[in-house]
């Protein structure tokens, strides 16, 4: 092969063809494309729990066994689809094998999204020319939107940055390349194989909503409204995975009172308490991008941003209490089966000393996951606040950093820093500590997961 390729990486997202690439180069005699090998939830395709005599319990504890069983058939071309929510662990060592070639898939990320909502609405994921498409209409979520296209932009950026780093270039591909065969012919004769004369594009999907987006969406003039205000070249500093996080200015909130007050919480703190806060001292607005809050800060000079720090194990309590009421059943399952999280069968009712029996197994779970040692990325709820206020500071630094257990006091001094007198401090109130949460057992693992923000802030056992 004139490249020297060995194997190949497809870097995409969902709804952006990459069923249809894979499809096209499984054709070819000695190329095979395994799916999406390392999605945590799972094995290459849906309901497979195997791959190359590799279980998913078995790629868990170590992925690159597997990846080793991908990549190490003498003569033939190997790859797989990865994307951005994908095993971690694997991607340093894909990038680092210069014989892995590596494409990239894009598409236009608002298609994405719209396609990826009305798969989920129909659970049509494929299309060939004799099924017929189940008509709907998504309602586009602005704020989904805009969390999507800041974790996929975070990563592909990172990315772009690695291969330079690296010395490496890439294999481009957008969206509508896909059933171009020539195009196709050159990413074959790329990768090594110029023996071929022309490669066809897979005729067996074909496109499942070729409509215009205001047939597809519902609330398209809202829609249009919303992206009015977005600035896409705002986006490209954001940074991929835990352990660096992005800005995440899409959840910040703003107070027009005094001179202005800008709200950056942390994921499973007292959220709901200063947003009432806010609320009280004056009109409020959120769903901001880079560029809007750039703005909004420029015309109200003296503003104070703030966030609020929580005990480590109080937080890690709330992220447990999301994920047994609020998170996923997918999600629950794959900790319940493969992640050593004792949580109950779906329905079943977990409390007194059996749910901080099963939170304990949780906290050991953080651990892990925070030190990189599982395929699931480290998620908002419960990455550590060192991380995720560095990822703030990408964009702003808090003026502030307020304490829960003295919320009142921080949040008067912080108010009158932005001219305002009357805080209505009334309505803040201090979240309630479980008992059993002083457990010293449970305090140790705590200490185990989130070791950094304890040093970083001065944590000591809950009061």
């Amino acid at each position: 092969m004139s490249q020297g390729f060995r194997s190949f990486v497809i870097f995409a997202e969902m709804r952006t063809g990459s069923n249809l690439l894979e499809a096209t180069l499984n054709a070819v005699k000695g190329v095979t494309c395994f799916g999406e090998a390392f999605n945590p939830y799972m094995m290459g395709w849906p309901d497979k729990n195997e791959m190359l005599g590799v279980t998913r319990a078995e790629r868990e504890a170590d992925p690159l066994v597997l990846l080793a069983r991908l990549t190490g058939r003498p003569g033939h071309l190997a790859g797989f689809r990865y994307f951005h929510d994908h095993d971690p662990r694997v991607l340093d060592p894909i990038i680092a094998d210069r014989r892995c070639a590596k494409i990239v898939l894009t598409r236009n990320p608002l298609d994405s999204y719209v396609s990826t909502r009305l798969a989920w609405e129909t659970n049509q994921w494929k299309l060939n020319e004799t099924e017929t498409p189940i008509p709907a209409r998504i309602t586009f979520d602005g704020e989904e939107f805009r969390a999507m296209l800041a974790a996929t932009e975070a990563f592909r950026l990172d990315l772009v940055a690695r291969l330079q780093a690296t010395g490496q270039s890439a294999f481009w591909l957008g969206y509508e390349d896909l059933r171009d065969a020539d195009v196709m012919t050159g990413l074959l004769h790329w990768l090594g194989r110029t023996d071929l004369d022309r490669v066809e594009p897979a005729r067996d999907q074909v496109p499942q909503n070729p409509q215009e987006l205001a047939r597809k969406v519902a609330n398209f003039d809202a829609m249009q409204a919303d992206l009015s205000g977005m600035d896409p070249f705002g986006l490209h500093r954001l940074p991929n995975f835990e352990p660096r996080r992005g800005p995440a200015v899409p959840s910040f909130v703003a107070a027009d009172a005094g001179r202005g007050l800008v709200f950056m919480p942390l994921k499973a703190g007292p959220d709901r308490a200063v947003r009432d806060w806010l609320a009280a001292l004056g009109p409020v607005e959120g769903g901001f991008t880079q560029s809007t809050l750039r703005q909004w800060k420029r015309a109200r000079p003296g503003h104070r941003g703030f966030a609020v720090l929580r005990h480590p194990l109080l937080r890690a309590w709330h992220a447990f209490d999301h994920v047994l009421t609020r998170g996923s059943a997918e999600q629950r399952d794959l900790l319940r089966r493969l992640h050593r999280v004792a949580l109950p069968a779906e329905g079943t009712d977990l409390t007194g000393d059996a749910r901080i029996g099963v939170f304990a197994d949780f906290l050991a779970f953080l651990r892990r996951n925070l030190h990189g040692q599982t395929s699931l990325p480290t998620h908002p709820m419960w990455a550590s606040q060192t991380e995720v206020l560095s990822g703030f500071a990408r964009f702003a630094v808090p003026d502030m950093l307020a304490r829960e257990d003295r919320l009142a006091e921080d949040l008067r001094h912080l108010a009158r820093a932005a001219g305002i007198e009357d805080s209505r401090l009334d309505v803040v109130a201090p979240a309630m500590v479980p008992t059993a949460l002083r457990d010293k057992t449970l305090a140790e693992a705590a200490r185990a997961a989130y070791g950094r923000d304890y040093i970083a802030f001065g944590f000591d056992l809950l009061p």
